[in-house]
């Protein structure tokens, strides 16, 4: 873990060197990648069947090897004690409520030259959902991919979702059920995301694919991306937490660990103004770390990743925050306004002191597919809009393209397409 203070002459450069590490996938990932991407490419459903074989040792033999089904689904839901179920029927509520306040308006108008434009919004044709379920199975993401796109309209949700040893995880079958998915795949990995892009045998390909995944998932999202759509190349989870001194050191530390348990690559960042506070949240990570089932992959990405920052006031923090970009950023003060009136660059931002990250991964409303890697910098979470595209329409009668056609005809003339400017002059009276 490290400690770093502005106050230190060396300061810019430890904190450039950390803004400027990506822990993300290597040339090895991407070589690896690149080949499974191929393999299912020429070869599909035989590959689909060695590539799960090799990786998940579940067999891919029969219909029932290859698919989850509706009724498993519905089982699962119905087996979840009454409070798991409301937790998870309370949290799509709030999800699509949210999500649906994002859908854009079409527009159609006529402007001064009497020229009718507009643009119409419409969903993708089908969507893909990667859903992890290896070291992470988490219900709450399919319920963060898949309601937005339902919300969008889009008319066909494949899910794809690695099965351990054949080992289906209930949570999962029950948000799916949930969302009412019928195509659910027992397949992992860079070759899931190859079947759907490219399509492999029973597998129809999609317009879109989303949903987080580990280095291998998001490696091969990026190669594909052109294929099809996606919604980000995501990387380890992120955390930064602004704190004041009159927080509880548990509760900062707390959320903290809430990123580390992830992903040993995960990274989680404390910035401060005091520096007894600092050393004493670094106790109740130690001390916290000791009593969580995730001990093992908390502990080294907060020794490996932790980063614990002293200002000599918290004024400073927004700068070193845009400078981080981070996935999560936290303010957990009396008055957080201030410091998110200059916060520019962040996936998602928790006001105050009651408002922990974690809230937000499952029951908020917002996504928790969200930039990482410094990548908030130009990129958003997940959206409706991820779902969608817009075509644009533009309509005019002979009186609007006299107005503006001969502009047209001057500048195809200057750029030397002539074919361009005689379209329009063979208009015009």
């Amino acid at each position: 873990m490290q400690r770093l203070s502005t106050a230190d002459r060396d300061f810019e450069k430890r904190f450039a060197r950390l803004v400027d590490d990506r822990r993300e996938s290597d040339l090895d990932v991407s070589r690896a990648v690149t080949q499974i991407l191929g393999e299912v490419r020429q070869r599909g459903e035989a590959a689909l069947v060695e590539l799960t074989q090799r990786f998940d040792k579940h067999a891919l033999r029969n219909k029932e090897g290859w698919r989850i089904t509706p009724e498993d689904c519905a089982a699962a839901f119905h087996a979840l004690e009454p409070p798991l179920r409301a937790a998870l029927e309370l949290a799509a509520a709030r999800i699509r409520a949210y999500h649906a306040d994002q859908l854009p308006q079409d527009r159609d108008f006529t402007d001064e030259a009497g020229v009718r434009l507009g643009a119409r919004w419409r969903a993708v044709d089908a969507a893909g959902l990667y859903v992890p379920g290896g070291r992470a199975a988490y219900p709450s993401s399919l319920l963060m991919n898949a309601i937005p796109a339902q919300v969008a309209g889009v008319e066909r949700l494949v899910v794809v979702t690695p099965t351990p040893r054949g080992e289906n995880n209930p949570l999962v079958l029950a948000a799916a059920h949930l969302c009412g998915i019928g195509e659910i795949w027992r397949i992992g990995g860079a070759q899931a995301i190859a079947a759907l892009a490219y399509g492999a045998g029973r597998i129809a390909p999609v317009d879109v694919i989303t949903g987080p995944g580990n280095a291998y998932v998001a490696e091969a999202k990026r190669q594909l991306f052109g294929v099809v759509g996606i919604d980000m190349v995501a990387g380890p989870s992120e955390i930064l937490v602004i704190a004041d001194a009159a927080n509880d050191p548990d509760w900062i530390a707390a959320d903290l660990l809430s990123q580390a348990e992830h992903d040993p690559a995960a990274q989680s960042i404390l910035i401060t103004d005091d520096e007894r506070f600092a050393s004493e949240v670094e106790d109740r990570v130690d001390v916290q770390c000791s009593m969580l089932s995730t001990e093992r992959t908390a502990r080294e990405s907060w020794s490996a990743h932790g980063v614990v920052i002293t200002v000599a006031d918290l004024a400073e923090a927004p700068t070193l925050a845009n400078r981080l970009a981070a996935e999560h950023v936290q303010l957990a003060v009396a008055d957080p306004e201030a410091l998110f009136a200059g916060l520019r660059h962040a996936g998602s931002v928790f006001l105050g002191r009651h408002t922990p990250e974690a809230v937000g991964d499952y029951v908020a409303g917002p996504n928790h597919v969200l930039p990482t890697g410094r990548r908030a910098r130009f990129a958003s979470g997940l959206s409706a809009l991820d779902f969608m595209k817009r075509t644009s329409f533009i309509g005019m009668g002979p009186e609007a393209l006299a107005k503006i056609g001969p502009a047209a005809i001057a500048l195809a003339e200057a750029e030397g397409l002539p074919a361009h400017a005689r379209s329009v002059a063979l208009r015009l009276p």
